[in-house]
């Protein structure tokens, strides 16, 4: 069995891109996390020192996608990803997606982007 804690919707403004302009004006990008997590202690004892924090993992995970600039926003994702595992060992993996709805496309469309998931097994490196 699974346990997920996630995070949906989130929206932050960075400058990842390839592209000169993405530097210089940024633009918003959407972030989902989803981290698999054993929750039976906090089920169990109601204490949140045996979970995840929900404004924690927001405010690591928009310190670790929003400090640095990365051209692409697969590195980006994957810093979320590592910043994430580095500092929760209950996390056994994390899936992270990446939605660049304003990306520089000659073309309509919701958005593009990417879902990596990293697991303690299976990191960089």
């Amino acid at each position: 069995m699974s346990d997920t804690i996630f995070v949906n919707g989130l929206v932050l403004h960075a400058y990842h891109g390839v592209m000169p302009h993405e530097a210089k004006v940024g633009q918003p990008f959407g972030l989902d996390l989803v981290l698999d997590i054993d929750l039976a202690e906090a089920s169990r004892t109601d204490t949140l020192k045996a979970t995840v924090s929900y404004e924690t993992l927001v405010k690591m995970a928009s310190e670790a996608f929003c400090t640095r600039r990365y051209r692409l926003v697969e590195a980006a994702a994957g810093a979320v990803a590592e910043a994430v595992l580095d500092r929760y060992p209950r996390v056994r993996g994390i899936r992270v997606t990446v939605r660049k709805p304003h990306a520089p496309i000659a073309a309509t469309f919701e958005d593009v982007g990417v879902t990596i998931t990293r697991t303690r097994e299976r990191r960089r490196g």
